[in-house]
């Protein structure tokens, strides 16, 4: 049966550890880091209209629709298969806006695999992969849908199986440009490769974001967020997640959650901070498996 509607949550992501170990002749960096799904989702809407077109509801103020990653995902995918049928997308957003949470990411993700449903193009996770990375080195993650360990530039990823556990996430309401991070001659560039079994043995041993210490530098609101979890968790090792601005710590349920609710309820003006479950997979996963 021909769908009209098609409404996804899409999932936020952490970096339970990020080690940059080299750098491609091109500049890119060459990256290792576990990605785990989380619980804290924007909400995509995708109907079917009989214009043939892109149509964007609400969008984000301050967002042109040429830097609006689920514009750009449809469009990307209407113009690469020369589709003449139409769209109109609505996205709540309650992922933070340049917290390094995979959130833009995620909802571009879940627009080329929503659109691959609702205009029957039954495209594989592969070639879907393939065009959004065209969109940004974290959206194949998003498709592949799965925790994984990432290697390359993002580009290379192998599942892997993490045991369910909560987080608490803290953003300060201060973004990092990515660029401002990677550029920075201070930045560590030759970390040491570990094995996926290294870092199943002992999760916690690589819990380290390379960029972490330039992010301290750039946002001192990194470093107080960092503190805030460290005081109401003494025994957890908050860190950074991607290039920024938000910090995450795993929980002891029976030792953390009340002091961190208290400290969640009394975080400084404008900073957004929750308790978080991992998830296994992308809810969006199953709409490929199905089709």
């Amino acid at each position: 049966m021909m769908r009209n509607a098609i409404e996804l949550r899409c999932p936020a992501k952490l970096n339970l550890f990020l080690h940059i170990i080299g750098r491609r002749h091109d500049g890119y960096h060459l990256l290792q880091s576990v990605f785990q799904l989380i619980d804290w989702c924007d909400l995509l809407t995708l109907k079917r209209i009989p214009e043939n077109e892109v149509r964007r509801i609400d969008p984000i103020p301050g967002v042109p629709p040429e830097q609006d990653l689920v514009v750009r995902a449809a469009q990307l995918l209407k113009e690469h298969y020369k589709i003449d049928q139409g769209v109109e997308i609505g996205l709540q957003k309650n992922i933070p806006m340049g917290a390094g949470l995979g959130g833009g990411s995620s909802d571009a993700a879940s627009t080329l695999i929503g659109l691959n449903s609702l205009w029957d193009l039954h495209l594989d996770i592969a070639t879907l992969c393939q065009l959004g990375l065209k969109l940004g080195a974290d959206v194949p993650f998003f498709i592949f849908g799965q925790n994984a360990f990432v290697e390359g530039v993002g580009e290379k990823l192998q599942a892997i199986s993490l045991e369910t556990q909560d987080f608490v996430v803290i953003f300060p309401n201060q973004g990092i440009a990515t660029a401002q991070i990677f550029q920075d001659p201070q930045l560590t560039r030759d970390h040491a490769p570990i094995t996926i079994d290294r870092f199943l043995a002992s999760p916690r041993s690589y819990q380290s974001n390379d960029c972490q210490a330039v992010a301290v530098q750039k946002c001192p609101e990194v470093k107080q967020a960092l503190d805030w979890i460290y005081k109401a968790a003494p025994n957890s090792a908050p860190c950074m997640s991607g290039s920024g601005s938000s910090v995450f710590a795993a929980l002891d349920p029976k030792t953390d959650t009340a002091n961190l609710e208290i400290l969640l309820q009394n975080l400084p003006k404008g900073w957004i901070g929750r308790i978080v479950r991992g998830l296994n997979k992308n809810p969006a996963y199953n709409l490929i498996s199905s089709d």
